[in-house]
């Protein structure tokens, strides 16, 4: 069972790291990795070099650093801002308007940012300061915003869906175009989840409807904004050429197999970015030296995402040439226990990690041998993949909660403490039912 306490160093490792020193996440990793190798024997340099080789070489790295630029980009260009207007001249009139926005935009943004403290801090910014002007009291508002930015995870194309899809123990398991819409659905059920947790919220306070002088009127938001939501019709665009009957079609007019020639996980944010600054056009740089500064004030950004993915890949790597999937899976079969109640204990195990540390790192600790064990069980690999990760989407629901909770409780200025008890009963335990509920097959995707 040596793959299993390799597992438990490198968990340990990255929880004192990133806990009790309080260091970043992204040097958690890298210790991590490092810890990992001499688990796997005499050939550990070997092992390594290969593992760390294979990261990042890897296709989704450089998709994971697009999406990142893309964020950044949409939100310097103001299209977000946009976006977030035309939905609250639809909907912030009525009772609670604003946290229905602040739902509804946060799905939104949750399906093209995939950040979740940058979801957290674009919704966050606009709709909590409303929120409040509408008698919502401010723990709840952070409480929704950060619960919220749990979407980011359960949509396709974020950071985590890639580290699993492309972890050397999923991947053989699963193609990543299999997982889009079984992962889309997942998603909604998971929006739907968060509108009656927004309901329950409204209706518990003493919200009113926004005042007029606060939004934009319709006519007006979507005539500033109307063009934002082609951000989500671009998307559609390398799915549909690369699924179905359009797929056949094209596979058979150039001779080979469209899925390969033209990479989903590349092209989605490449069209994202085009879209998004062609809509920002008039916000952008002029100039060569300003396009430098844009690009440099991004720079911080792609620091810790980077090393978290390039190094969650190569620990994965590492900790699968340990046996680990197959000591695990061996280990909770001779448990022999029942589907439903394997289920809760893989869904506690990746919400506990998940807590201390980002979805993607949790992904990359337990998610991969959490999804290898229940196909192992018979459950569909989709569905083994889009459980999990709706468990790690709980990165800021469960003490003491990740960046999405921080930020949130920055801009509504209360005490991260005050939101722990509501977070942890309105969003990780609902989140839990639901994951386990897809890998029982009672909610289809």
């Amino acid at each position: 069972m040596i793959g299993i306490w390799a597992l438990g160093a490198y968990l340990a490792v990255i929880l004192l790291w990133t806990t009790l020193i309080k260091r970043s996440v992204g040097e958690a990793m890298i210790i991590g990795f490092l810890v990992v190798l001499p688990f796997t024997g005499a050939a550990a340099l070997e092992i390594g070099w290969t593992a760390l080789y294979s990261a990042v070489t890897d296709e989704i790295v450089y998709a994971t650093m697009a999406f990142v630029f893309m964020g950044y980009l949409l939100d310097k260009a103001g299209v977000l801002d946009r976006l977030i207007d035309l939905l609250n001249s639809l909907i912030g009139g009525v009772k609670g308007g604003p946290a229905w926005v602040s739902t509804v935009a946060s799905a939104g943004l949750g399906g093209v940012v995939h950040n979740q403290a940058a979801i957290a801090a674009t919704v966050g910014s606009v709709t909590i300061p409303w929120m409040e002007k509408s008698k919502l009291d401010k723990p709840s508002a952070a409480t929704l915003v950060a619960g919220n930015a749990g979407m980011g995870i359960t949509f396709p194309f974020s950071a985590s869906m890639f580290v699993l899809v492309g972890s050397a123990t999923v991947g053989p398991l699963l193609n990543i175009n299999d997982l889009v819409l079984p992962l889309l659905f997942g998603g909604l059920w998971c929006f739907l989840h968060r509108l009656i947790v927004t309901w329950l919220l409204i209706r518990k306070s003493g919200m009113a409807p926004l005042d007029a002088a606060h939004r934009l009127t319709v006519k007006t938001a979507f005539g500033q904004g109307w063009a934002t939501l082609l951000l989500f019709v671009v998307v559609a665009i390398p799915l549909i050429i690369t699924s179905g009957a359009i797929a056949t079609a094209l596979s058979d007019w150039i001779g080979g197999d469209i899925t390969k020639a033209v990479s989903v996980i590349v092209w989605i944010p490449v069209v994202l970015i085009i879209t998004g600054a062609l809509l920002g056009w008039k916000r952008l740089p002029r100039g060569g030296r300003d396009w430098w500064k844009l690009l440099e004030n991004s720079a911080p950004r792609f620091g810790v995402v980077g090393i978290t993915v390039v190094f969650a890949f190569a620990g994965a790597n590492a900790l699968a040439a340990t046996g680990l999937p197959q000591q695990m899976t061996a280990l909770l079969n001779q448990m022999n226990l029942p589907l439903w109640l394997l289920a809760i204990l893989i869904g506690l195990i990746v919400i506990a990690v998940s807590a201390p540390l980002s979805a993607t790192a949790t992904m990359a600790a337990v998610g991969t041998v959490g999804v290898a064990t229940l196909v192992a069980a018979g459950v569909p690999a989709t569905s083994a993949a889009v459980a999990v990760l709706v468990f790690s989407s709980c990165e800021a629901a469960v003490p003491p909660g990740g960046a999405p909770l921080y930020v949130a409780c920055g801009i509504a200025d209360v005490n991260p403490i005050t939101t722990f008890a509501r977070l942890f009963t309105h969003y990780a335990l609902p989140l839990l039912g639901i994951g386990v509920l897809i890998i029982l097959g009672i909610l289809p995707i």
